[in-house]
């Protein structure tokens, strides 16, 4: 870890203490109930603590000295004891400051500054059990994220939740980006856009814009053996919490001393100011696992693109895709190309049949006699190339749990490092085990899963391997504490371009840029190159597949179209041979949510930086400056674009230009986007003479 210089410090502390000092004035004379109150190191964002006259807990927040936040409710409602909410009372408060530069092993950025005020809340109930109830807020200039936690007491020593109780009360009118939670297709929904009074239960993140042009993204960080935090308006522009359902109990029951996951709200005046936020990353503990040099980001084909357009399937017989002969020719393929991985989807025992949300027959460790995995694992090794593993559970983790240990002994024996899980079943249909032995079905994104995939990242993490779950529960950043955590689906995917109905209009990846992306990494798997799935094309370009490259931020990243359609476009499949997946540095020169984005990332291991742009169904044309070039430097921008009369609904979806252009930190370029198109650009630094 490496901190940063603090010079200065007694000046911001001068500063902090006047302010602080200022704003305990205004409080006492505006609030009577007024108990608490800290602002973030800059000044930019404010907390105001209450307890009103029944003692109940509420905070709000200010933004520049605005309220943005309205005062909004905190506490729980237990299973077995009365609600942990009212005649509640302060009894002590902390503020602490804290500032750090920290390094990722992988990601968007190289390193990270983690910049806050800490202020630790002790609430004691003034009468009845008298319970304890510790609230701790930490406030950045871009956001702001709190916790509950509960000390060790006697009177409570399990606690059982049955809800929460939080709130989050938006001040200004706003428009909100969202999709429904608790519904059956988990988080695989297009994005509504609607005000936020008409948000009725929404998934986090959740994505709102205010009239006065507020950014706000709602989510939560560092989700550990806890049921994950749904939002459901109650009133107004009132959003408020509500867990995802156990199936067998109360939502959430824990042993008391522990925390729950941090609330959090990323800020910023602009869309861009939202991804490039790292509020949920910082949120998050340090890296538990030690040297993970062994996680290595990296670019994948695979078996997979075939099935969804009904060539091949998953099940064995004549059109099985997981066969010897098949992987050999992917496994060529991809040691030609310099893409180190090939996932292979459908090669063990247990496909046959109706497995979706079954799984019973599923078997990790058994092949189908047309897979000669021994034999493939040292021919991958041979080319330098790793198979990708595959464990699809259907959602039964009744069976995958106790296969577990003995399936990565497997793989870590055949050298294969990475493994892609599946959790194929409707929400609230995944089968579960409880202490007797007893099948019983919960959700997702709840408590069991919560720790389902945490076991599986650690046991994983003992034998040196990465993980990726599809159908997942969501990213809350514990690619910190967990760097073998390195993507997961948890949107809807590629696979819907395929067959889905609709497919996936223009505006849906610039939607998840800027909402299911803030939360971390997605294996969206891009590159259909031929632009057709199933009987039905892409809502894309060319030039646009190649941007999500770079739009769409993976540690790992899939060529997800046939090895005999990237043998048609090689010429545009050259900058996917290029492009990393690993990164010093990320900006967004402008965006909107659901309209355009364009993202610049600087190559962790060279001067080289790509660009992807992408727009929804309207055709833009945008000017960019490059000073985010290396000053004096002169880069060749090799430049994939849409052509003059390309358009993703006609055949001209097809059509592209390769050129280069020469261009130095003080151009500009105007990029032309077609509808639903985009543009990749590679800027090669020119070598030192």
């Amino acid at each position: 870890m490496r901190t940063s210089n603090l010079s200065g410090f007694s000046k911001a502390l001068c500063l902090f203490v006047f302010t602080l000092i200022a704003s305990l004035v205004m409080a006492i004379s505006a609030y009577a109930d007024q108990v608490a109150t800290a602002i973030s190191p800059g000044g930019e964002l404010s907390v105001r603590i209450m307890t009103g006259n029944e003692g109940h807990i509420t905070y709000a927040i200010d933004r520049k000295g605005v309220e943005v936040i309205s005062p909004s409710k905190l506490g729980f409602i237990l299973a077995d004891q009365p609600k942990l909410e009212r005649n509640m009372a302060l009894t002590s408060q902390a503020q602490s400051r804290h500032n750090e530069t920290w390094e990722l092993p992988w990601g968007e950025r190289q390193f990270v500054r983690n910049d806050y005020n800490e202020l630790r809340l002790g609430f004691t109930e003034k009468t009845g059990l008298k319970r304890q109830l510790t609230v701790v807020f930490r406030l950045y200039d871009n956001g702001f994220g709190f916790r509950y936690e509960f000390p060790d007491q006697p009177q409570l020593k399990t606690v059982k939740i049955v809800e929460e109780l939080t709130e989050f009360t938006v001040t200004e009118p706003a428009t909100a980006w969202w999709i429904p939670a608790g519904e059956w297709n988990r988080y695989e929904y297009l994005y509504n856009k609607t005000p936020l009074s008409k948000v009725s239960q929404a998934h986090t993140p959740i994505t709102l814009k205010t009239t006065s042009g507020l950014h706000m993204a709602f989510h939560e960080a560092a989700l550990v053996d806890y049921s994950a935090m749904w939002l459901r308006r109650v009133s107004g522009q009132t959003l408020k919490a509500n867990l995802s359902p156990h199936g067998d109990g109360p939502k959430v029951t824990r042993a008391a001393p522990f925390n729950t996951p941090w609330r959090t709200v990323q800020m910023a005046d602009t869309a861009g100011g939202l991804v490039e936020n790292d509020l949920v990353l910082n949120l998050n503990e340090p890296n538990a696992l030690g040297d993970v040099s062994w996680v290595k980001p990296y670019k994948y084909v695979g078996i997979w693109w075939d099935m969804h357009l009904n060539n091949n399937t998953w099940s064995s017989g004549p059109k099985h895709g997981a066969t010897t002969k098949k992987t050999k020719n992917y496994i060529d393929f991809a040691a030609k190309n310099g893409l180190r991985g090939v996932l292979v989807e459908g090669w063990n025992m247990g496909w046959d049949g109706d497995w979706f949300a079954n799984g019973d027959d599923f078997d990790f460790t058994k092949a189908y006699p047309d897979f000669d995995i021994e034999g493939l694992a040292a021919y991958a090794k041979k080319k330098k190339v790793h198979i990708v593993g595959h464990h699809e559970t259907a959602g039964n983790i009744a069976v995958y749990e106790p296969q577990l240990e003995a399936a990565l002994d497997l793989y870590q024996r055949l050298g294969i490092d990475s493994i892609k899980t599946g959790y194929v079943a409707d929400a609230g249909g995944v089968k579960a085990r409880d202490a007797d032995g007893n099948i019983f079905y919960t959700w997702h994104d709840g408590q069991i899963m919560a720790r389902h995939h945490l076991k599986v990242v650690v046991e994983a993490a003992k034998r040196k391997i990465a993980i990726n779950p599809h159908e997942p529960i969501k990213d809350t950043g514990l690619r910190r504490t967990y760097p073998n955590w390195v993507a997961r689906e948890g949107a809807r995917g590629m696979e819907y371009n395929a067959w889905g109905q609709p497919p996936n209009p223009p505006e849906h990846e610039i939607n998840l840029v800027f909402t299911r992306l803030l939360s971390g990494p997605m294996d969206y798997t891009p590159g259909i190159l031929s632009l057709e799935g199933a009987g039905q094309p892409l809502q894309s370009s060319v030039a646009r597949q190649l941007a999500l490259y770079v739009v769409i931020y993976s540690p790992i990243q899939m060529a997800a179209d046939t090895i005999e359609n990237y043998r048609k476009h090689m010429k545009p499949f050259q900058f996917i041979k290029d492009v990393p997946t690993d990164w010093a540095d990320t900006k967004v020169l402008n965006g909107e949510v659901g309209d355009y984005v364009t993202i610049v990332r600087k190559d962790k291991a060279s001067a080289d930086w790509y660009l992807g742009a992408a727009t929804d169904e309207a055709g833009r044309t945008l000017e960019v400056a490059l000073n985010f070039l290396e000053s004096g430097k002169v880069y060749t921008a090799q430049i994939y674009r849409d052509a003059d009369d390309t358009d993703y609904r006609t055949d001209t979806r097809h059509h592209y230009v390769i050129e280069q252009k020469t261009v130095t930190a003080a151009d500009r370029l105007t990029l032309k986007l077609a509808p639903g198109g985009g543009q990749a650009i590679r800027f090669v630094a020119a070598k030192s003479r």
